[in-house]
C-alpha cells in the first residue's frame, strides 16, 4: 500500500523559511517523481515544484524560483522543499504527489497523493 505523508507547514511571518517534507512508503524515489503542489483558498491547485525519479532533476514554478529548493534523501525516501523568504502569497495548502518515473506539470498526472500540510505567511 503507497502512502505519502506531509509535515512541517506552520505559521511563519513573511521573510521567514520553513522545510516541508514529504516522506513516501510502497514506493521507492529512484522510480517515482515527487511534486509538490499548492492550492490557496479559490485558486487553482498548482505544481510548485518537482524531483525526477531517475536523475533527479528539479523544476520550479516561476514564482518559487529563487526561494524555493527541493531535494530528496533516497535513503529515507524522503523529499525536502526548503522555503526561503516567504511571503503571504505563498499561504496555501502543500501537497506532495508521487508519478512514475518523469515530473508532470498537472495534478492529474500524478497518482499518488498526501493529505497536504498547511503554511500560512500572515500580510
Amino acid at each position: 500500500q503507497v502512502q505519502i505523508v506531509e509535515s512541517g507547514g506552520d505559521l511563519v511571518q513573511p521573510g521567514g523559511s520553513l522545510r516541508l517534507s514529504c516522506t513516501a512508503s510502497g514506493i521507492t524515489l529512484d522510480r517515482y517523481a515527487i511534486g509538490w503542489f499548492r492550492q490557496a483558498p479559490g485558486k487553482e491547485r498548482e505544481r510548485v515544484s518537482c524531483v525526477s525519479s531517475v536523475d533527479g532533476s528539479t523544476h520550479y514554478a516561476d514564482s518559487v524560483k529563487g526561494r524555493f529548493t527541493i531535494s530528496r534523501d533516497l535513503a529515507k525516501n524522503t523529499v525536502y522543499l526548503q522555503m526561503n523568504s516567504l511571503k503571504p502569497e505563498d499561504t496555501a495548502d502543500y501537497y506532495c504527489a508521487a508519478t512514475f518515473i518523469s515530473c508532470g506539470l498537472y495534478d492529474h498526472e500524478y497518482d499518488y497523493w498526501g493529505r497536504g500540510t498547511q503554511v500560512t505567511v500572515p500580510s
